[in-house]
């Protein structure tokens, strides 16, 4: 009987034919998307996103989370270079992989949105910004200081108070913990510790944080989805699930000995943060 494939084998594969079809030398700027059966979306939020940022050009990796529907072949037709990963394991699995594609081959900026055309593409300028004036490491969107179009009011009070939350077990003011339209230095994903399969937007901020990368927010916009329904469950199973991640991650960084970014090898020569603030 064969045996089951690990997430290494799994990752490996779906790297391997990755780089045999698209090579290994991307533009400066990696936009990475996890999708998981985002057929009716993905192609306009593939088509959405700028070719050219401040001169510099930009490649869209989407990594196909095991969908069952045409995710890959919508991404492939609006220019997206896919990953196609044949398991379904999380948003989480899937930005590392994006995250190890964009880094091993040559991204110098790595950018992250979702598939369900929930974040503008005209923001990815702007949070990319800070980043590439040398004025922060890590910069995400928030819908705090910027706009929102969603109605939910037990998500939105949930989004005040994650943020209450993280900025008390960080020490930074930090107005929107889960935003997915994020931009780094490449390098930044590689220094932190990323191992859960969803809810990965707290550990990630919680993370470079910890780690005393620069961290910024940016006023942006946060959309309705374009189609289909979230794959997080509703509010009571997110709030509950995301609590956890938070609590988890702070505790295992608390824990973690303490090592400057320069020393991971990572980040910048100056460890200093950088408050929220608009733009």
């Amino acid at each position: 009987m064969t045996s089951p494939e690990t997430p290494v084998d799994i990752d490996a594969a779906a790297m391997a034919e990755f780089t045999s079809q698209y090579g290994s030398d991307l533009p400066p700027v990696a936009i990475v998307i996890a999708a998981y059966n985002e057929e009716r979306s993905i192609g306009a939020t593939v088509n959405g996103i700028p070719a050219v940022i401040d001169g510099m050009e930009t490649a869209t990796i989407v990594v196909v989370d095991g969908s069952t529907d045409r995710t890959a072949a919508e991404a492939r037709k609006a220019g997206a270079m896919v990953c196609d990963v044949p398991a379904n394991r999380g948003q989480g699995a899937a930005l590392r992989l994006g995250y190890r594609l964009a880094r091993e081959s040559g991204a110098r900026y790595i950018v992250t949105t979702d598939a369900d055309g929930q974040y503008d593409p005209a923001d990815i300028k702007r949070v990319l910004a800070p980043v590439l004036r040398g004025e922060a490491d890590f910069a995400t969107g928030s819908r705090v200081l910027g706009r929102q179009e969603t109605h939910d009011r037990v998500r939105r009070l949930g989004v005040h108070v994650f943020a209450f939350l993280i900025s008390r077990f960080t020490g930074q003011r930090i107005t929107d913990t889960s935003f997915g339209l994020r931009a780094m230095r490449a390098e930044v994903t590689g220094a932190v510790t990323l191992t859960q399969p969803q809810y990965q937007s707290s550990e990630l901020l919680i993370g470079v944080i910890s780690r005393g990368f620069r961290v910024v927010e940016v006023p942006a916009t946060m959309r309705l989805r374009a189609a289909g329904t979230t794959k997080k469950g509703g509010n009571l199973v997110y709030g509950y699930r995301y609590s956890r991640v938070v609590l988890g991650t702070w505790l295992r960084e608390r824990r973690r000995p303490a090592s400057s970014p320069s020393s991971a090898g990572s980040a910048p020569s100056s460890p200093e943060r950088v408050s929220a603030k608009t733009k």
